[in-house]
């Protein structure tokens, strides 16, 4: 069984952590350095570094704050913000990172993923995919992707750019419910599970996360597929295991909630296999 990840993530704007809820009131947190040191220190997984405000502001990825984190840590580091191209994915490599996140870059221009497939291979191109819950007028309930830190509905399914974008390169995918992010009321059960089913790459639920049982629910494996694929859409809450291949944990951590210890035992007592 392979063992499920607990990555802290720094969201990180104009040099300090930041957090909000639902992508809006964003306050600061703390100094990436310091946090990253702890994290890797507790016994994080890996540490994702997002420049939150590279996209809509325009400007590069702040690369002298990636070499102090990945001079304080001994685990792998995903890097996203203000990737565009090709030489924006070598520098933050070159700054320490091990993988690197997009997210609009990839919408505006999708034949991205192969560039930086082709360059780096698909294990250290990791697609972001920030999703919001979208009521059509038919009644159905879908995902659209949003770009620029979430502020611009793109109108593209979440699910199938999900797909698309593997097919293009993309070895992982973030999956960032703006609906529960920040709110501490769980992650969106629903939409993991449905990226789980397209995609045959890890997948990352991020966004929601508020006790001990919520992260390892969301990492729990099905136990019975057929079951689950029976239940209609709208049940979701009875079943608390799509099985995401890794959780990110933002809030809990940085406000000294929990640690990551504690959040591995817990999820180790309901069944999720994790690292030690």
């Amino acid at each position: 069984m392979q063992a499920k990840r607990i990555i802290p993530c720094l969201d990180v704007d104009d040099g300090k952590v930041v957090k909000g809820v639902k992508f809006e009131g964003i306050k600061n947190v703390g100094d990436p350095r310091g946090l990253a040191k702890r994290y890797n220190a507790e016994g994080a997984d890996e540490l994702t570094f997002l420049d939150i405000g590279a996209s809509y502001k325009s400007r590069a990825t702040l690369l002298d704050v990636v070499q102090k984190i990945a001079a304080e840590v001994f685990i792998p580091l995903c890097v996203g913000g203000g990737i565009r191209k090709i030489e924006d994915m070598r520098d933050a490599m070159n700054s320490g990172a091990d993988k690197v996140s997009v997210c609009t870059s990839a919408l505006n221009r999708p034949e991205l993923l192969c560039e930086m497939a082709a360059a780096y291979g698909s294990q250290c191109v990791v697609l972001s995919i920030d999703a919001k819950r979208i009521h059509s007028a038919d009644g159905r309930l879908r995902w659209h992707a949003f770009s620029h830190g979430g502020r611009t509905d793109t109108g593209l399914d979440a699910i199938e750019w999900a797909e698309k974008a593997v097919e293009l390169g993309a070895g992982e995918i973030l999956l960032n419910s703006i609906d529960a992010d920040g709110t501490g009321a769980g992650y969106d059960l629903e939409l993991t599970r449905r990226i789980l089913n397209a995609v045959n790459v890890p997948v990352i639920a991020s966004g929601g996360a508020g006790t001990l049982e919520q992260i390892a629910n969301v990492l729990l494996s099905t136990a019975n597929s057929e079951m689950e694929s029976s239940v209609s859409p709208n049940a979701d809450q009875r079943f608390e295991s799509p099985g995401a291949d890794a959780a990110l944990v933002a809030s809990l951590l940085h406000f000294e909630k929990t640690t990551i210890k504690e959040i591995k035992k817990t999820a180790e007592s309901k069944g999720v296999c994790v690292r030690w």
